[in-house]
């Protein structure tokens, strides 16, 4: 069925899909001004933190009469002076009678003050348009807002059967190249990559990929050797967790380890949005026991390993109403592998 707000709201989240990683700390946030016969007048989005916001550049790629027009977005717009002055108050200055919003800014600051000024002076106000689209297009704001934490994912390669490894540990590889090449693309979209002792030890891994992330690297008996190529320095950022300050180069930032929880409410403090995990079973099974992980990419090959090792073995559930649960988000077939994406449900 055809409606007309929810096609432009889609193209709000398309626009504000094209500014990528530049707009940390704000949301991605697009905007379209039509008329009231359905015609595009003028696009915008949030293009980088500190610059204008979506609504500004929107507004002001036009030029004509504004009195006979709907501005489309997909956040609240602000009502506070920021690093810019609140874009609901340049929406009321050129007398947009109607806006259509997808979803509140959870910022406490904002939340709901945008849309309260807007009524307040007389616009149409509409909100909810594909709520849960926009929601989940701006995710890791949601969560970096809301919790003081990073979003966090998990990504795991695991046989039909769930195995990440044989019981010998035999693991290279579960899944084919196509499927490892994706896992670049994914690494690319977040800004920190977290691995735990083992993981490294076994495969003395970069954790790098084509944009600069932070190297997460949690250590507590410090077993990794100080040459290992994690800690080798190339321009990305490295932050070593552990339960004790080790003798390290200098370029290595340490965080002493007294949970998880506390662990990523500091890396937020240290300006990290979001996190992929890239570790075996014990890493995992406890950030998923302890309720720490978002998001879940499992690679799923067309194979059995019978007995071997699980990445959630530690939570020892006996009642399989207590089992962790997730929400199917979609699956696609990468190379001869299954992508499956889920995320946690709190």
């Amino acid at each position: 069925m055809f409606n007309f707000d929810e096609i432009m709201i889609k193209k709000c989240f398309e626009l504000a899909r094209h500014a990528g990683r530049d707009t940390f700390l704000n949301p991605l946030v697009g905007a379209v001004l039509c008329d009231f016969e359905g015609n595009i007048l003028s696009t915008g989005y949030h293009k980088k933190y500190g610059e204008a916001h979506a609504e500004v550049n929107c507004i002001n790629s036009y030029s004509g009469d504004f009195s006979k027009t709907i501005l489309y977005v997909s956040l609240e717009p602000c009502s506070h002076y920021g690093k810019t002055p609140p874009c609901a108050d340049l929406i009321i200055e050129k007398g947009i009678p109607k806006v259509v919003v997808s979803t509140l800014d959870p910022n406490p600051i904002v939340s709901g003050r945008g849309i309260e000024k807007l009524k307040q002076a007389g616009v149409e106000v509409k909100v909810g348009v594909l709520e849960d689209e926009g929601r989940a297009l701006n995710k890791v704001f949601f969560k970096n807002i809301l919790s003081g934490k990073p979003y966090v994912a998990t990504k795991i390669a695991t046989t039909l059967d769930g195995k990440i490894a044989t019981l010998s540990g035999s693991s290279k590889w579960i899944t084919g190249a196509q499927a490892r090449e994706y896992v670049r693309n994914i690494r690319s979209s977040f800004w920190g990559i977290m691995s735990a002792s083992g993981t490294i030890l076994a495969d003395n891994s970069n954790l790098t990929c084509a944009v600069p992330l932070t190297r997460i690297i949690l250590d507590n008996s410090h077993k990794i050797p100080s040459d290992f190529n994690v800690f080798k320095e190339n321009g990305s950022r490295i932050i070593y967790v552990s339960n004790s300050r080790r003798n390290l180069p200098s370029h290595i930032e340490q965080i002493e380890f007294e949970n998880y929880e506390k662990l990523f409410l500091d890396l937020y403090e240290l300006k990290i949005p979001s996190v992929l995990v890239e570790a075996g079973a014990g890493l995992n099974s406890r950030l998923i026991k302890e309720g720490q992980i978002d998001y879940l990419y499992q690679f799923i090959a067309s194979k059995i390993a019978g007995k071997g090792i699980s990445y959630s073995d530690e939570n020892n559930i006996s009642d399989i109403n207590n089992s962790k649960k997730l929400k199917f988000l979609g699956s696609k077939f990468i190379g001869e592998d299954i992508l499956l994406e889920a995320e946690f449900v709190v």
